[in-house]
């Protein structure tokens, strides 16, 4: 009995599928690397018949269903047209974007069938049993399950974001404007005069200027004071000595319930220099006599910042009141123990939890204003006109390439201010995100 005991031990040892198994020596990693670079060629020498057979017909499908559109693509790509009047640079150019993402995926694909190949053709050598044609489907189900959820909405990215962003960097390099406009014309390659324009010629240069530093001036002028002044009603409205908060907090947020587009409609109309409520009603029966909000860029600039603080500041508000309201009172407590004053209490006790707390969420209400185009355009379309420069003198960045783009018909123009306003907004939030303490300390609290 203990004989045949022993022999079986030793099967069940031998058969164990964590043992390394003794390689197949005629079945070659190299070569199946090889056929792999004939998509599905490599599989049939891994006698993977069915993988190999849909790889193949999925190869011989793509070059005969796009490869006239590729060499179309890539030739208006290139050149733009040449026939004027009969190609559409435009068209072309839209064409020859596809076939870089064709091109991607095409690539991507035969790496897999080549990678594939040698990995099947490895673990045969290793002694890897192949797999039946249910447990293959089910393992491939298996691991491709969380791609298949992801597939759409990466579809879907890429023909909503990136298609039109990368249309839109390669007109930066065209002389698309009002002048030169497809049909009738053809678009042409001009490398980075647009970019140098923006510096050299005067005119734009000088509106560049104008606009980007009212640009910045709005964007932290107006954040920063929705921000204090949210702020400052939090910590007022959080007293113990204040009742009826739940009443008070509720009149706060109701400027946020209220549609954007309603509230600057309204404003335009109280701020209107001949019949609006604030001249009329306020100003001339106190001072006698009205500013010119719509008709002086200075007046008219510090009523949009009035107004964005008005809009702003309930959303901040309600971050502040929820952060408040988790500080514990133990710390403020403690800190009348050590004879804290009020100051102290609040810039070492409640500024430090409210920023680390909140510190993301207000570095986008700075990247929201930067690109914040429904009040410029709601409230006086960015008005007034002012002489010797392309834009108007509310216009911020976004508001002047809508200008360029439906106005002036300066494509290429408004697609290098798109490019500048980009980068900017791009890396002020990646270096502010990387110096916030919530995103240094994550995973710590």
């Amino acid at each position: 009995m203990g004989e045949p005991l022993r022999q079986s031990q030793e099967e069940n040892i031998q058969k164990d599928p964590r043992e390394p198994r003794p390689q197949v020596k005629k079945h070659n990693v190299n070569v199946a690397t090889l056929l792999g670079l004939i998509p599905g060629i490599g599989q049939f020498y891994n006698r993977r018949i069915i993988k190999g057979s849909i790889m193949l017909v999925l190869a011989t499908a793509f070059v005969l269903t796009f490869a006239q559109f590729l060499n179309i693509g890539y030739w208006g790509l290139f050149t733009l047209g040449t026939m004027q009047g009969v190609d559409d640079s435009r068209t072309l150019l839209i064409q020859g974007i596809l076939s870089l993402f064709l091109t991607v995926v095409a690539i991507g694909f035969y790496a897999a069938c080549v990678i594939d190949a040698r990995r099947d053709a490895v673990k045969i050598q290793n002694g890897w049993k192949i797999p039946s044609v249910r447990t293959a489907l089910s393992d491939w189900f298996d691991n491709a399950f969380p791609y298949l959820l992801v597939t759409p909405g990466l579809i879907l990215l890429v023909f909503v974001v990136v298609f039109p962003l990368l249309f839109m960097v390669l007109l930066a390099f065209t002389n698309y404007d009002r002048y030169n406009a497809p049909p009738g014309n053809l678009l042409e390659w001009v490398g980075f005069q647009n970019f140098m324009d923006i510096v050299n010629v005067p005119i734009w240069r000088d509106t560049f200027v104008s606009v980007f530093s009212w640009t910045l001036t709005w964007t932290f002028g107006a954040t920063t004071l929705q921000i204090a002044l949210a702020l400052l009603l939090a910590i007022i409205v959080n007293d113990k000595r204040i009742k009826f908060k739940r009443t008070i907090r509720t009149v706060f947020i109701l400027p946020w319930a209220v549609p954007a587009f309603v509230t600057i409609m309204i404003f335009s109309a109280l701020f209107n220099d001949n019949f609006g409520a604030i001249n009329r009603d306020i100003l001339e029966p106190l001072l006698g006599f009205g500013l010119p909000w719509m008709s002086d860029p200075f007046w008219a600039k510090t009523a949009i910042i009035m107004i964005q603080v008005w809009l702003g500041f309930p959303f901040v508000y309600a971050l502040f009141t929820g952060v408040l309201q988790s500080i514990s009172s133990d710390w403020y407590e403690a800190a009348d123990v050590d004879g804290g004053s009020k100051w102290q209490k609040f810039r070492y006790i409640t500024l430090p939890h409210v920023l680390f707390a909140t510190a993301p969420l207000l570095i986008m209400q700075y990247s929201f204003n930067f690109n914040n185009f429904n009040i410029i355009y709601l409230f006086n379309e960015g008005g007034p006109a002012v002489r010797g420069q392309e834009a108007g003198g509310t216009d911020i960045l976004i508001s002047w390439v809508y200008d360029l783009t439906f106005q002036n018909s300066m494509y290429s123009m408004a697609a290098v201010v798109s490019i500048i306003m980009g980068m900017m907004v791009a890396i002020f939030a990646f270096f502010q995100f990387r110096r916030s303490r919530s995103f240094k300390e994550e995973g710590q609290v």
